[in-house]
C-alpha cells in the first residue's frame, strides 16, 4: 500500500499548519540522529513532505547538519553514505529512494524506531508515485513534539508553542497562551493575563515581533500589551532566549517571535470554523467567541484569511488601596494639624518625635492611606484578522504579502466606596493600636488602628473607555539558489490608542476609624459623635467634581531588512558551512497627547454643583443592581451609588469635550541602523559532532525627543515653554554572539551560548514631559539623555531527546546587566502652589523632582531552568496516550528596587520562582488536559518610592476536554481558574494587606469544524 508520510502537518484553530516561520528561514541546524527524525525536523522547517518505504530505506543514522543550508543541500548531506538519494515529485513532495536500482540499503540503526507510518517503496525506474491520501496529525501531543523538534534544531536556547497548543487550552488571549512555556510567566490584571515576563525579569526586558516585525501596541513603554491579540489568529510562537547576530536586538530577557499562517502551508483548500460561549462565575454573563480560517492555492498563487472576534464581561470584587502613607502627611502640615498629630503620637505610643518637619524621621511612621471597597466590571470587544497573499512559482522563490489588523475596545466601570484617611483636612485623633515590632529592622512604626478627625469619605463612579486599533503589513521575499539564499522584508506596524477616563466624585468629611483586618482593611464609625455610617448616608456626600481625562497615543514603526546567506564546501576550510550578512533599518515614533478637565456645574466654567448638590440628588441604585452578578461578595456590604451610564449623560453638558494640554504633549522619534555578520561551522571533536554559530551585530541609534519643557512661573505654579523644544541623542554598540551544540550521544545534546544584548529605554522615559503628583508633592520628568540597558549573558545546558517526542532539559544562565533605568531624585522645585478640587489654595510646598536615570554599577542575575516533556508510554505501553509537560524556573538577582529608605527589594515585576505543570490524555476521539501555572511573589510597585508593595504568589488550575464527533466536528469544554483563586498583596509584610480581589472562574463550551 502506498501512503504519504506527512510530517508536522496540523490545522489552524484545531491543528496547526506546517510551521510557517521556519519555512521562511534558512534551515536550522539538524543534529546527528536517525533518518526519520532528521526528515521530520526538515519537514517542520520547510514544509516538504517525504515519501519512502521504511522497510526498504531502513532508518540509518545521519550526520549533523549546520544551520543556513538550502533544503537541497541538507538532503544531500543527510543521505550521504546511506545508499539513498532524494528526488522531487513536485514542489512540496520528495521521494527517498535507493541510490541506484538493486542497491541494498543499510540496516536500521540498532535501537532506532521506524516511522509511525510505513510509506511504500517508490516505484522503480523513477516512476511517479500515485499518492492515495494525506495523513493529517493535529493532536496536542503532536504539537508538543513539534515544539521539541524546534527546540532541538535551533542552534540557540529557545522554546516554542504551535497553534494546536495555543488553541486547545482555554486562554483568553495570547499572553495566557504563552504562560505554559518554560521560563514564561504573565502579569494578571483583574483576572486577565496582560504582559509577558521571560525568566522572571520585568516585562519591558522582552522584545516582541510578529512576522519578524517589532510590534506596536500603543503601550506607554516598549513592552507589548498581549491582551489586545486574539490567540486564534496566531500559528506559532518561539521565545529565543539566546540571540544570534541576525536577531533584532532588544530582548535582555528574550525575544518573543510570533508568526501567522500562509496559504502554501497547506496542501489542500482549508476552511475552519469555531464558536464558543464562556460563563463567568461572578458576572454570570455568557460571552461569545467566533473564529474562522480559509486558505486555498491555485497554481503559483495562494491566499489565506483568518478572523477572530470575542466579547468578554468580567467582574472583579476587590478591597484595595490599603497602602502605607508616611506620617509626613500630617506631621508636616501647617497649623494645628501637625501639632495635634505629634501630640497624639507621643500620647498613644512610645514614639517621641524629635523634629516633625524632618521627613527622614516622619517617613518611618506610617498609617493607612485609604481603604476602598470596589467593584470592577470590564467589558471587552476584541477582534483580529490576518491575510496572506503568496506568489510561489517553485520551491526556490516566494513573494508574500502579510497583513494583520485588529481592534481591542474595553469599557471598565469601577464603583468605589472608600475612606481616604490622609485627607487634607484631617489629622490623628486616637491611636488604638500600633506596631513597632514587625518592621523594626527598618526602624519603622505602623499605626494599625486609628481614629481620624476628618476622614474624606468618597463615593467614586469611574469609567475607563480604551480603544486600541492595530495594524501590521509586511512584504517578504525568499529567493534561493543551489548555494545561496536571499531574504528581504519591508513592513509597517502601528497602533492608535485612545483612553477616555471619567470619575464622578462625592465626598463627606467626618471623623471615622480605619484599621487593618484579616486580609484587607475596614472603615467604621469612631467614638466621635460626629462620625457616621459611611455606606448609608447619601445626603452627607457633597458633589466635588466630575473629573475627565483624555489621552491619545500614536505608535508607528517602519522597518526594512535584507539578508544574504552563502553556503560553502571548501577543502581548505571544511568546518565552514555558511556565512550570513544582513542589514536592517527601523524608524519608530511615538506621539502622545493628554488633557484633563473637571466639570463642576451644568455649563462650562460653572461651579454651581460644588458643595450644593448631594449624592442623593442623583438617581441611586444598589451596587448589586448596577453591575451584573448581584451584590458585593467580599464583606457582605451594600451601598447605593450613581451608575456611569447615568453620569456620562447627566454631567457632560452639551458641547463638552476634554481639551488636550500642550504641556503634556510629547513626541519621540528613533532611527536604528543595524549591520550584522555571522558564520556557521560544523565539525567533529573525536566522535562528537559540534555545530557553532558566531557573529556580531553593530547597532547605531539616533533619538529626537520633543515636547513642552516645564518652567516655573513667578507665582510658584508650573508652566511650560510656549513652543515645543527638542533634544537629540545617539549611541551605538557592537553586540557579539556565540551559540554552540554538541551531540554527546544519540539524543543527548550539550548546548551553550554567550552574547551581549541591549534594551532601549522606554520612549516615555526619554520624552520631554513633566508629570505632577500633587498628593505626594512630586514632579516626574523625562530624560532624553537616557542610554540603553545592556547585558552580558551566558548559558549552558544539557538536553535529552527521546524518540517519541519526549524531552528532559536543564540549563543554568547568568546575566550581568548595566545601565538599569531607575527613578532618581534629581532636584527640588521650591514654593509650588497646590490647590484643592474646589479651587481653594491647599498650601505652598517644595516639590521633589525625580527622573529616570541609568543606575551605576552592574547587576547580576543567575537562574536555573528545568523542562520535562514525557509521553508516559515511554515507561509502559499501558500508558499510551498519557503524558506530562512541566517546567520550573528559579531566579536569583541583585536587581534592586528604588526604595528611598534603602530597603533592599527586587526590581518591580521580578519573580524568583515560576513553574507550570500539565497532565494530558488523548486518543482518536477524546482528549483531556489539566494545567497548573504558578508565579512566585514579586514586588508590584514601591509606594511613595519608599515602601515595597508585594503581589502574593499566584497559582491557577485550568482544564480542557475535547470530544471529536467525527472527522470534521469537535466539541470542547474548558475551564479557567477552576479553584476560584484570589489575587492578593501586601506592603512589606503579609500582616499589612493592600489588596484582596476575586475575579471568579470561567467555563466555556465550544464547537469547531474543519473542512
Amino acid at each position: 500500500m502506498r501512503r504519504l508520510l506527512a510530517l508536522s502537518i496540523a490545522l489552524a484553530l484545531h491543528a496547526s499548519p506546517v510551521i510557517a516561520q521556519q519555512s521562511r528561514m534558512s534551515v536550522e541546524a539538524i543534529p546527528a540522529q536517525s533518518l526519520d527524525r532528521s526528515l521530520n525536523s526538515l519537514s517542520r522547517q520547510t514544509g516538504l513532505q517525504f515519501v519512502y518505504s521504511a522497510q526498504a530505506a531502513g532508518n540509518p543514522r545521519t550526520r549533523a547538519i549546520p544551520a543556513g543550508l538550502a533544503p537541497d543541500e541538507v538532503l544531500t548531506q543527510l543521505l550521504s553514505g546511506t545508499g539513498l538519494r532524494h528526488r522531487y515529485l513536485n514542489d512540496t513532495t520528495v521521494t527517498i529512494e535507493a541510490d541506484a536500482p538493486q542497491t541494498s540499503t543499510p540496516a536500521a540503526t540498532p535501537g532506532a524506531t521506524a516511522p509511525s507510518q510505513a510509506p511504500a517503496a517508490p516505484q522503480p525506474d523513477g516512476a511517479v508515485l500515485e499518492l492515495e491520501s494525506i495523513q493529517v496529525v493535529g493532536s496536542y501531543s503532536r504539537s508538543l513534539e513539534q515544539a521539541v523538534d524546534l527546540k532541538r534544531s535551533n542552534i540557540g536556547f529557545s522554546d516554542s508553542v504551535v497553534a494546536t497548543d495555543v488553541a486547545d487550552f482555554p486562554e483568553q488571549n495570547l499572553a495566557e497562551a504563552l504562560q505554559r512555556m518554560p521560563g514564561v510567566s504573565i502579569e494578571r490584571n483583574k483576572g486577565l493575563g496582560t504582559r509577558v515576563s521571560v525568566r522572571g525579569l520585568p516585562s519591558e526586558y522582552t522584545q516582541v515581533s510578529i512576522n519578524d516585525l517589532a510590534t506596536a501596541s500603543g503601550s506607554g513603554g516598549r513592552d507589548v500589551e498581549f491582551d489586545i491579540f486574539a490567540s486564534e489568529i496566531i500559528q506559532q510562537v518561539t521565545v529565543q532566549k539566546s540571540p544570534t547576530a541576525a536577531d533584532e536586538e532588544g530582548g535582555i530577557a528574550g525575544n518573543v517571535k510570533i508568526s501567522t499562517a500562509r496559504p502554501f502551508d497547506y496542501d489542500d483548500r482549508k476552511l475552519v470554523f469555531s464558536a464558543e460561549g464562556a460563563h463567568n462565575s461572578i458576572s454570570e454573563e455568557v460571552d461569545p467567541k467566533f473564529a474562522f480560517l480559509a486558505a486555498d492555492t491555485w497554481g503559483d498563487w495562494g491566499a489565506l484569511v483568518s478572523f477572530s472576534t470575542a466579547k468578554r464581561t468580567n467582574r472583579t470584587d476587590s478591597t484595595s488601596g490599603i497602602n502605607f502613607r508616611p506620617m509626613s502627611r500630617f506631621l508636616g502640615a501647617s497649623g494645628t494639624r501637625g501639632a495635634q498629630a505629634e501630640a497624639v503620637i507621643e500620647r498613644d505610643t512610645d514614639v517621641v518625635i524629635g523634629n516633625r518637619a524632618n521627613t527622614d524621621e516622619s517617613n518611618l511612621i506610617v498609617f493607612q492611606d485609604k481603604v476602598g471597597d470596589r467593584v470592577y466590571v470590564n467589558e471587552q470587544d476584541k477582534w483580529g484578522a490576518t491575510a496572506s497573499l503568496q506568489f510561489k512559482p517553485g520551491s526556490r522563490f516566494s513573494l508574500t504579502f502579510d497583513a494583520m489588523v485588529g481592534g481591542y475596545d474595553t469599557t471598565e466601570d469601577e464603583y468605589d466606596a472608600a475612606a481616604y484617611s490622609a485627607s487634607s483636612r484631617s489629622t490623628l485623633e486616637t491611636i488604638h493600636e500600633y506596631d513597632a515590632d514587625t518592621l523594626s529592622q527598618y526602624g519603622m512604626v505602623v499605626l494599625r488602628d486609628v481614629s481620624y478627625t476628618a476622614t474624606q469619605h468618597e463615593f467614586l463612579s469611574k469609567e475607563r473607555i480604551n480603544q486600541t486599533d492595530y495594524q501590521q503589513y509586511s512584504l517578504d521575499l525568499d529567493w534561493r539558489g543551489d548555494t545561496w539564499r536571499l531574504d528581504a522584508m519591508a513592513g509597517y506596524s502601528g497602533a492608535e490608542k485612545t483612553s477616555d477616563f471619567s470619575n464622578l466624585k462625592h465626598v463627606a468629611y467626618a471623623p471615622s476609624r480605619t484599621r487593618w483586618t484579616g486580609n484587607s482593611g475596614e472603615t467604621i464609625p469612631s467614638a466621635n459623635p460626629a462620625s457616621f455610617d459611611m455606606y448609608n448616608s447619601p445626603r452627607r456626600y457633597l458633589f466635588e467634581a466630575y473629573e475627565t481625562t483624555l489621552e491619545a497615543i500614536s505608535d508607528d514603526k517602519y522597518a526594512a531588512q535584507v539578508d544574504f546567506t552563502q553556503t560553502f564546501d571548501l577543502a581548505f576550510a571544511p568546518a565552514l558551512r555558511s556565512i550570513q550578512l544582513g542589514a536592517r533599518y527601523t524608524d519608530k515614533s511615538k506621539e502622545r497627547q493628554y488633557g484633563e478637565l473637571k466639570i463642576t456645574g451644568p455649563s462650562a466654567g460653572s461651579t454651581a454643583w460644588v458643595n450644593t448638590r448631594t449624592l442623593a440628588d442623583s438617581p441611586l441604585q444598589s451596587i448589586g443592581d448596577i453591575v451584573p452578578g448581584g451584590g458585593y461578595s467580599m464583606k457582605g456590604l451594600d451601598w447605593m451609588q450613581v451608575s456611569n451610564e447615568y453620569a456620562r449623560g447627566a454631567f457632560r453638558y452639551p458641547g463638552f469635550f476634554t481639551p488636550f494640554d500642550d504641556g503634556q504633549y510629547y513626541r519621540v522619534d528613533e532611527d536604528v541602523t543595524a549591520l550584522y555578520a555571522m558564520a556557521d561551522f560544523a565539525f567533529d571533536i573525536g566522535r562528537v559532532p559540534v555545530s557553532v554559530n558566531a557573529g556580531a551585530r553593530y547597532v547605531d541609534t539616533s533619538v529626537n525627543s520633543s515636547g513642552f519643557h516645564p518652567v516655573q512661573n513667578a507665582d510658584g505654579s508650573t508652566g511650560y515653554t510656549d513652543t515645543p523644544v527638542s533634544k537629540k541623542g545617539s549611541y551605538d554598540d557592537l553586540l557579539p554572539s556565540l551559540n554552540a551544540t554538541a551531540e554527546l550521544a544519540d539524543g543527548l545534546l550539550l548546548r551553550a551560548a554567550a552574547s551581549e544584548t541591549m534594551m532601549r529605554p522606554a520612549l516615555t522615559d526619554v520624552a520631554y514631559k513633566r508629570t505632577a503628583s500633587w498628593s505626594s508633592f512630586r514632579f516626574t520628568d523625562g530624560n532624553p539623555d537616557l542610554l540603553p540597558t545592556s547585558a552580558k549573558q551566558w548559558e549552558i545546558g544539557i538536553e535529552k531527546y527521546f524518540y517519541n517526542g519526549g524531552l528532559l532539559a536543564g540549563s543554568y544562565f547568568r546575566k550581568k546587566i548595566d545601565g538599569v533605568v531607575i527613578n532618581s531624585f534629581t532636584g527640588i522645585v521650591p514654593d509650588v502652589a497646590v490647590y484643592n478640587a474646589n479651587g481653594t489654595l491647599n498650601g505652598i510646598y517644595d516639590f521633589d523632582v525625580y527622573q529616570p536615570v541609568n543606575a551605576d554599577g552592574t547587576y547580576e542575575v543567575d537562574g536555573i531552568e528545568l523542562n520535562a516533556q514525557l509521553p508516559l508510554e515511554t515507561f509502559h505501553a499501558a500508558l499510551e496516550g498519557f503524558g506530562i509537560a512541566a517546567n520550573y524556573t528559579w531566579l536569583d538577582s541583585s536587581l534592586a528596587g528604588e526604595s528611598d529608605l534603602g530597603i533592599r527589594t527586587p526590581m518591580p515585576g521580578l519573580a524568583e520562582k515560576t513553574y507550570n505543570f500539565t497532565a494530558y490524555y488523548e486518543n482518536d476521539r477524546f482528549d483531556a488536559r489539566v494545567s497548573y501555572n504558578h508565579k512566585g511573589e514579586y514586588v508590584e510597585s514601591i509606594g511613595y518610592a519608599m515602601y515595597p508593595i508585594w503581589r502574593d504568589a499566584y497559582g491557577q488550575v485550568d482544564i480542557s476536554v475535547g470530544y471529536r464527533i467525527n472527522d470534521q466536528l469537535k466539541l470542547t469544554l474548558k475551564g479557567i481558574n477552576l479553584t476560584d483563586e484570589v489575587t492578593s498583596g501586601y506592603t512589606m509584610d503579609p500582616s499589612f494587606p493592600t489588596m484582596y480581589e476575586r475575579s471568579g472562574r470561567r467555563i466555556s463550551l465550544g464547537i469547531r469544524a474543519d473542512f
